[in-house]
């Protein structure tokens, strides 16, 4: 187990409870007690850490290196019906953007999200979860596969960015991720999108423009990260905190700015404590938002999806 700066009195006790069984182990002497003794520590140190996270702790939480990713939710939510599907039919396949079809209980649905990667050759392989224009592209294609079809679309979003390099502006970024906002808020079917980790700029909007926008507890989502904001503002990283408090990219201020639709909680210590109790709370969530939006009418879904981004912001004509 990973832990972070501020999980290191969390750490310290464990480090207790591995010397207690080890102790008990040799010296033949019942530490029952004591073990119990410690794991209520233990819990009690978790949940008043994560009861009084700051911004920039719940920015760390969503980097997790145990946290799990996109393709993590989906084998668990689809109970290992998915299938895959590869690339955008005019350049290739990006690996940062992954979808396919799979089944919750039965209903077919395209899932579709960025995956970072789940350790270094992986991340390299997954571009880090950034995903070039390709990426975008082949998510497009597979909404409107999706809606031709008539089946749901549900998306993951986890990225530090779309990627920014010289290569992805030459073949059109900033068209790819602008063309599937205005289709996506057109599609016929339902769309159910949820930040599971971090929610950057416009390589996160390019795949989050749905019916239901939900953001995981220990998540953020914004137009910049808190260190490049720190950068632009301060010219240096050394005001990441106070950047992340004021972009208010958390799922509470995102939610109060009407901005999200909702905030789905996270099993004691974040999603990467306890992996399977995600992954039933997010399947479940799923479940009824989909029972819910699937009885609208497709035409009035649409036109209450385009109002509710459209109400967003403030315009001050002078």
């Amino acid at each position: 187990m990973n832990y972070l700066d501020f999980e290191k009195p969390i750490a310290e006790l464990y480090e207790q409870l591995e010397a207690a069984k080890k102790l008990g182990e040799k010296s033949k002497v019942d530490v029952t007690k004591t073990l119990a003794d410690i794991e209520k520590k233990i819990e009690a140190t978790r949940a008043n850490i994560y009861d009084n996270l700051t911004p920039w702790q719940r920015v760390q939480v969503s980097r997790h290196p145990d946290r799990p990713y996109t393709l993590a939710y989906i084998d668990a939510i689809s109970d290992g019906t998915f299938i895959e599907l590869h690339g955008d039919r005019t350049v290739g396949d990006d690996k940062a953007m992954i979808g396919g079809w799979g089944s919750i209980d039965g209903r077919t649905v395209m899932f579709i999200g960025q995956q970072k990667g789940i350790n270094t050759k992986m991340r390299q392989y997954r571009n880090f979860g950034m995903p070039n224009p390709e990426g975008y592209r082949k998510a497009l294609r597979l909404m409107k596969l999706a809606e031709k079809f008539d089946k749901p679309v549900v998306t993951f979003i986890d990225t530090p960015g779309a990627y920014p390099g010289l290569e992805a502006e030459e073949r059109g970024q900033g068209e790819a991720i602008a063309r599937n906002l205005f289709e996506m808020v057109q599609l016929k079917v339902p769309v159910i999108c949820i930040i599971i980790g971090e929610g950057a700029s416009g390589g996160a909007l390019g795949i989050a423009m749905g019916d239901k926008v939900m953001m995981l507890e220990n998540t953020w989502y914004s137009v910049i990260s808190p260190e490049s904001c720190s950068s632009i503002l301060w010219r240096s990283w050394d005001f990441k905190e106070q950047a992340a408090t004021a972009l208010k990219l958390t799922p509470e201020d995102m939610f109060k700015n009407k901005l999200i639709d909702g905030i789905i909680h996270e099993p004691l210590g974040g999603a990467h404590n306890n992996p399977e109790e995600m992954f039933k709370t997010v399947k479940s969530e799923i479940k009824k938002q989909l029972t819910k939006l699937s009885a609208q009418d497709p035409d009035k879904r649409i036109e209450k999806r385009i109002d509710k981004f459209c109400s967003m912001g403030v315009v001050i004509e002078g």
